[in-house]
């Protein structure tokens, strides 16, 4: 396949590019991964239970499994993982959807708050999902902030305890500094901004309907920026002296990848209009990873018109068939 995405001269701009990768028109062949889809609730140490779904094919049939992380105020059934789990569930992989701690309908599974740094519990998760039933390898792909959890994942698996049969991991778009890239989010369309700040505080204030005695997040909800609310719910996050100490706790540099030991790709384009693309300069060259910096697709988009088909969903099919 083409390994550089070049879209259309009237597709490259990077806002179309990343209101496309979350088109409905995506999801035209995914009929069939609903009905194979199984709701599955994991333990997760601590009493934390997370939220997925598994699609199974007919015993003995599968090419192998593959588990989906969402980004940031998405979910299991976010339109970006709906597509790419129905392109690959159709080429004969079993699919596994994890909803982040208050992602999807999930909010009510534990008592605590979500926030990026709860690499612990989504490390165990995918333990559990290894070890479902299914028939050869695992491969694990997560976009934007969930792509930030694949890579913690890929490196927890590097240095502490193994997550068995993971073979590759993929990270699309995803957010190596959480610091820039609320910033950006703040600074750059306001667009992104509303959307982001909306979602939060409809989550939040779901979790205080579910849990009136713990949470009041009413004085949050006039906050106008996506830093300006992380700020004000650091007061439920009392194990970080501050939001840069919070931010610095899933912050990935270059210095993170040394010792990693399962192969690795980063896909990322340099017009992403909410992930800095300076940030993937400094990664390091090294076996195990690879960074496909594209000159378009803005975030997580990679999207071919006319027919809505995804660069990123061919390339990755590509490299676990040629290993």
């Amino acid at each position: 396949m083409n390994n550089i995405f070049a879209p259309g001269l009237f597709f490259r701009n990077p806002h179309l590019q990343t209101f496309l990768g979350r088109s409905k028109y995506r999801l035209k062949d995914t009929e069939e991964l609903h009905r194979s889809s199984t709701p599955i609730i994991l333990p997760c140490g601590e009493g934390v239970r997370l939220l997925g779904l598994h699609a199974r094919h007919p015993e003995g049939n599968s090419r192998g499994l593959v588990a989906l992380i969402h980004g940031w105020e998405g979910s299991a059934d976010s339109t970006y993982i709906l597509a790419t789990a129905g392109y690959l569930f159709r080429l004969g992989f079993d699919i596994f959807r994890l909803n982040l701690r208050d992602h999807g309908d999930s909010h009510h599974l534990n008592e605590g708050l979500f926030h990026g740094a709860l690499i612990r519990e989504t490390f165990q998760a995918l333990r559990n999902i290894s070890r479902l039933p299914t028939y050869g390898r695992l491969y694990l792909i997560g976009f934007s902030l969930g792509g930030n959890f694949a890579l913690r994942a890929a490196l927890k698996h590097s240095r502490e305890e193994e997550i068995p049969s993971l073979s590759h991991v993929f990270a699309v778009s995803p957010a190596l500094d959480p610091h820039k890239a609320t910033v950006a989010i703040d600074a750059g369309w306001g667009v992104y901004r509303r959307y982001f700040l909306n979602k939060w505080k409809r989550s939040l204030n779901k979790k205080q309907a579910l849990f009136p005695h713990l949470y009041d997040f009413r004085p949050m909800m006039k906050t106008r920026s996506c830093m300006e609310l992380t700020e004000a719910i650091m007061v439920y996050y009392r194990e970080y002296r501050d939001y840069l100490d919070y931010f610095r706790q899933y912050t990935l540099d270059g210095a993170s990848f040394i010792g990693l030991s399962v192969p690795t790709t980063i896909i990322i384009s340099r017009d992403d209009p909410v992930i800095p693309i300076e940030d993937f300069h400094a990664l390091p060259t090294q076996e195990k990873l690879h960074v496909a910096v594209q000159p378009y697709g803005g975030h997580c988009g990679f999207i071919d018109m006319p027919g809505f088909s995804c660069w990123y969903e061919r390339k990755i099919y590509d490299i676990i068939e040629r290993s």
